[in-house]
């Protein structure tokens, strides 16, 4: 295979084989202050809701400890509330809205009154309460939300509903992500519920693309092709799924169905590699980077069945990952060494203005957009903690960036949640890589796999 350049510290060693693509999954410091992307992402502050385990009866009674924790993730990892702790609530908490009490001046104290909830140690601006029981063979969960802050209880209901489902852990679930769904849905978000993640996974012996749900459960194998297969990549929609593999010998791209994992029509261009695939906004286009040209390695597209395939980039350096804004497909971001070390750059869709965001200091890699179509995430080789990568984020108009992970090992491969509230990531922090999610502040972080060595992961809506 002809190379005739490659990236500093061995990251494309062999250039389009095992060295890129092992290398591909790979962090500078400003302010530790709350940035202005973080807050153009989270909002300023966000409100305190009280979350107490609701109660069962009869055969739902089982039921609960899925019940309860379904709604609790839900909430908690949309980023939308700060979730009081439950060593804070009263011992008794009210499960109808018969239960409260009317207010009396300024008694409170037993949790039957919202000023139980709003008052110290629970300081909370809202409270979600019910109970499940079983009606005619279903399970039904009646669920409210109150705005504590009101002085009377006919202001402080801000619904109350009734959710079926059936009477297993499969039913619970299903309640709990609706009573959740109508929650968000006050303050404009919703759940992550029925969203998935694709990563690459080696835990049967073989690195192969797997799924699993935004929670980390439920995770299974997706391909099964018995060769090193890398970098995956989800349509904006959820229905295509892209992916680098080795299985025919050197690096060629492939596309399946994400929902039916049949494989559909790809003709790879004649090229010692072609790799980092990315499926346009209307799943009509991929780019992705080739050798087709016999020397270097340079941005193209083509249909998504690999026809018509068209160059983007003459720069002569190696140039991988692009990836088309969400938002108006008008721009890519790709990561180049023209510089001389690995930047992350943007240009036209058609390749024209190709400019650098980076600084040019370190090695920046994994770019991926924020559905915002403004802000990036990307991993910087020169963080808190020099020779390792970190996750940042940057608002790619005013070039402002913030550093999300400090001292934790590796840190690579960020992608936005599909509300760009949460990022999902590979990290080296507990030894052996694993999946990990964070809100868009670095906080909450929280440790998806724990099987084999997982990584590359991309966040799709469904």
């Amino acid at each position: 295979m002809k190379n005739t350049r490659t990236f500093r510290v061995g990251l494309f060693g062999l250039l389009g084989l095992m060295g890129l693509l092992l290398s591909l999954g790979l962090g500078w410091s400003q302010s530790e202050r709350t940035s202005d992307i973080v807050l153009k992402i989270l909002g300023t502050s966000r409100p305190k809701i009280a979350l107490p385990d609701l109660r069962g009866t009869g055969a739902a009674l089982d039921l609960m400890p899925v019940l309860n924790q379904t709604l609790y993730t839900d909430v908690d990892m949309s980023g939308v509330f700060k979730v009081q702790p439950k060593s804070m609530y009263p011992l008794q908490v009210p499960q109808r809205r018969e239960d409260f009490r009317p207010p009396e001046g300024n008694r409170y104290g037993n949790g039957l009154y919202l000023r139980d909830w709003s008052q110290p140690p629970v300081e909370a601006n809202w409270l979600a309460v019910g109970y499940a029981a079983e009606q005619s063979g279903r399970l039904v969960l009646f669920g409210y939300l109150y705005n504590v802050n009101e002085p009377d209880l006919a202001n402080a209901e801000v619904f109350g509903k009734m959710y079926y489902g059936s009477l297993d852990d499969a039913g619970a679930r299903a309640v709990a992500h609706e009573f959740a769904n109508d929650i968000l849905k006050q303050f404009g978000s919703r759940t992550l519920a029925g969203t998935r993640i694709f990563f690459v996974s080696n835990r049967t012996g073989n690195d192969e693309i797997w799924s699993m749900n935004f929670d980390g459960t439920e995770q299974k194998q997706f391909t099964q092709l018995r060769a090193l297969t890398l970098m995956p990549a989800i349509s904006p929609d959820g229905s295509l799924l892209a992916f680098t593999t080795f299985a025919e010998g050197t690096p060629k791209i492939r596309v399946y169905s994400a929902e039916t994992q049949q494989r559909l029509p790809f003709v790879n261009a004649v090229a010692s590699m072609n790799a980092t695939p990315e499926i346009t906004r209307d799943n009509s286009h991929i780019y992705f980077s080739s050798t087709a040209d016999g020397k270097s390695t340079q941005i193209y597209t083509a249909g998504i069945n690999g026809a018509g395939m068209r160059r983007l980039t003459y720069s002569g350096a190696v140039e991988v990952s692009p990836r088309v804004n969400p938002k108006t497909g008008a721009d890519i971001l790709f990561v180049s060494d023209r510089g001389g070390t690995p930047q992350i750059y943007k240009m036209n869709a058609d390749g024209a203005n190709a400019e650098r965001l980076t600084e040019g200091t370190g090695e920046a890699h994994n770019p991926a957009w924020n559905p915002d179509g403004e802000t990036m995430a990307f991993a910087w080789s020169r963080g808190y903690e020099p020779g390792n990568y970190n996750i940042f984020i940057m608002d790619t108009i005013s070039r402002q960036y913030t550093q999300l992970t400090y001292g934790s090992g590796r840190n690579e491969n960020p992608w936005w949640s599909p509300d760009g509230r949460r990022l999902v990531f590979g990290s080296t922090r507990n030894g052996q890589s694993q999946i990990w999610t964070m809100l868009a502040d670095g906080t909450q972080v929280q440790q998806l796999t724990s099987s084999g060595r997982n990584r590359m992961p991309v966040w799709s809506v469904k």
